[in-house]
């Protein structure tokens, strides 16, 4: 069967998801749609294979998640390809999120047992008599939900950290970008091939709802904050805990005192790297007003030397989504329209599949172009008085993502104002690249984390434990106690908790 089809939009023929190139039309690749009814027999299975998985220990997690980190070590230009036929994205910025997903993969394989394993934890000398213990242990299978801009990067947080933890993965891949996700699950298949630890299911909306729906013990899920708010009311039939990373309307800062050079720099690259398809990319800039016009003008010239296209040489490539650009293309308008001025690109910047860098500034706070999510290669660039407005600017949104603040002086104090779940000093995006640190938001960008240690117990229950090692001296706890022991409680509690100091 053959249809007239808008590259990069994904179509269903003949019961397989066919994916393209959006840039060229090419077709990548065909998977199939997976039903209701395939959605939970793989999770059936990964019941099964969750129990094998968990029986092998840390050791034997880690061994296999470490052996997976070098196969794709080893193969990344050919992952990188897989990334820009199928996303647009240029091979080197492939390059690149690849690598940070392959050093996160090597953090939780190797911090796992420290971080999970179970520890003794100090009592109380109320209940003297019984030694504290704490462990985490799997839900069993996780589901993860992956979006499309970061294919390989963003769905691993999840998937890497809720394996390490012992928990076996039932991943569904955005149904833009199918062939990258199962290449990455076909590669870790050759490393664990006894059991279907990690699986793949393909397909539209409806099959992330029934992954919602299917009774895994927890669904992580990364996109925008519409869908997140589905997802979570679709996870509430069942009581299904849920992780949500979705959008954001990240700020930079640029204080008076900061390094110009290095600001721009980290602009240009942390708001249009990716077309600007970052969920932690920068999309409104506040500049003090002492250095305004030398940073503005700075900026102009760096991004103007950017280059888009298809080509190894582009600094990036088309916008994956053609739906995501009447997105930017109404926020350019609305921003020019409300009394803003493009100083860079506008609307002439939109030419189908591909945005060209714009720049925008006099853009009014109430514009949709600084409230809404834009996901493209914009920016829109605000004289503030000093990096204090520059907070109370950047925090006057309903996300909390990340964030940049670039100050020789007050760097830390801005960044720990910023209302954001993430803040870079001096750089962008770089929380990103650290895997010790926990990823996610607050307010619309969502809750819960990935990355670091937060990443491993996120994917993981707590669980007390206690174990009595002696007699009890003052019964508390049973109805054996007597008047006696009633006045030594109280004695107690006083002794212990009385004084103010």
């Amino acid at each position: 069967m053959t249809s007239t089809r808008t590259p990069g939009v994904p179509v269903v023929e003949d019961g397989a998801l066919v994916s393209t190139n959006p840039a060229t039309g090419e077709e990548v690749g065909r998977f199939p749609v997976a039903t209701a009814a395939d959605v939970d027999a793989a999770v059936a299975r990964a019941r099964e294979a969750a129990t094998w998985w968990v029986g092998l220990g840390h050791a034997g997690r880690r061994q296999r998640l470490l052996r997976y980190r070098s196969v794709l070590a080893n193969r990344i230009t050919e992952l990188a390809d897989v990334i820009h036929r199928e996303g647009g994205k240029p091979a080197a910025e492939a390059v690149v999120e690849a690598a940070a997903a392959i050093d996160h993969i090597a953090w939780a394989a190797g911090n796992a047992r420290r971080v999970l394993g179970q520890r003794k934890l100090r009592g109380s000398l109320m209940v003297a008599e019984h030694a504290a213990y704490l462990e985490y242990q799997p839900y069993g299978v996780v589901g993860v939900i992956g979006p499309w801009n970061y294919p390989v990067f963003t769905p691993m947080g999840s998937i890497a950290y809720a394996l390490a933890a012992g928990n076996a993965v039932v991943f569904k891949p955005s149904e833009y970008t199918p062939a990258v996700g199962q290449w990455i699950v076909d590669r870790f298949n050759e490393v664990v091939p006894e059991h279907p630890v990690l699986q793949i299911v393909h397909g539209t909306g409806e099959v992330g709802a029934a992954l919602c729906r299917s009774g895994v013990g927890k669904l992580a899920f990364t996109g925008s904050t519409a869908t997140g708010k589905k997802v979570m009311a679709a996870c509430a039939e069942t009581l299904t805990p849920v992780l949500v990373e979705c959008g954001g309307k990240d700020a930079m800062i640029v204080e008076a005192d900061a390094d110009l050079d290095a600001a721009v720099s980290a602009c240009v690259w942390g708001g249009m790297t990716n077309a600007g398809q970052t969920c932690v990319g920068i999309e409104r800039v506040y500049v003090a007003e002492r250095v305004y016009d030398d940073f503005l003008k700075r900026l102009v010239d760096r991004a103007s030397k950017l280059t888009v296209g298809v080509g190894d040489d582009a600094d990036f490539g088309p916008v994956t989504m053609p739906s995501q650009i009447e997105i930017i293309r109404r926020h350019i308008d609305d921003a020019i329209a409300s009394g803003g001025r493009a100083v860079l690109g506008g609307p002439e910047a939109v030419q189908p599949p591909y945005v060209k860098p714009t720049i925008l500034v006099d853009v009014p706070e109430d514009s949709a172009a600084v409230r809404e999510e834009t996901f493209g290669p914009t920016l829109t660039v605000t004289r503030v008085r000093d990096g204090d407005e520059g907070v109370e600017r950047a925090n006057a949104s309903v996300y909390g993502l990340g964030g940049s603040v670039f100050s020789r002086s007050r760097g830390m104090e801005l960044a720990r104002r910023l209302r954001s779940g993430m803040t870079s000093i001096n750089g962008a995006i770089s929380f990103a690249g650290v895997p010790s640190l926990p990823f996610g938001g607050v307010g619309d960008s969502g809750f819960g984390r990935i990355h670091g240690e937060d990443g491993l117990r996120e994917f993981a229950r707590a669980k007390a434990i206690t174990r009595r090692r002696a007699p009890s001296l003052i019964p508390a706890m049973s109805f054996d106690r007597t008047p006696k022991a009633v006045a030594m409680i109280i004695r107690s509690v006083k002794l212990l908790h009385g004084r103010s100091r």
